[in-house]
């Protein structure tokens, strides 16, 4: 059990890093470019990054269920995709 929840943290950090990082590019690109697709860009993977912020934090901090957890995180996921796939395809 403890060997899962090390690396549920290290990923979900891993996640937090990366994801923070590229909604920071995307959306700093959009504040040279004005591009309203790399605004939505950035805050697709904003969004993602921000559901594994609150999955991790629900079960490591708050205490609730992994799977409760895992599905919020899942939704969010889902949410954030969606707004990538709409800024791939805004004009």
């Amino acid at each position: 059990m403890m060997y899962e929840s090390l690396l549920l943290i290290v990923a979900k950090t891993a996640i937090l890093l990366l994801g923070g990082s590229i909604t920071y590019y995307a959306l700093r690109a959009y504040g040279r470019t004005g591009d309203p697709s790399l605004r939505a860009l950035g805050a697709g993977f904003g969004v993602v990054t921000f559901g594994a912020l609150v999955g991790g934090i629900l079960h490591q901090i708050i205490g609730v269920e992994v799977s409760v957890g895992v599905a919020i995180d899942s939704a969010l996921t889902a949410v954030g995709f969606a707004v990538i796939f709409y800024s791939l395809y805004m004009e």
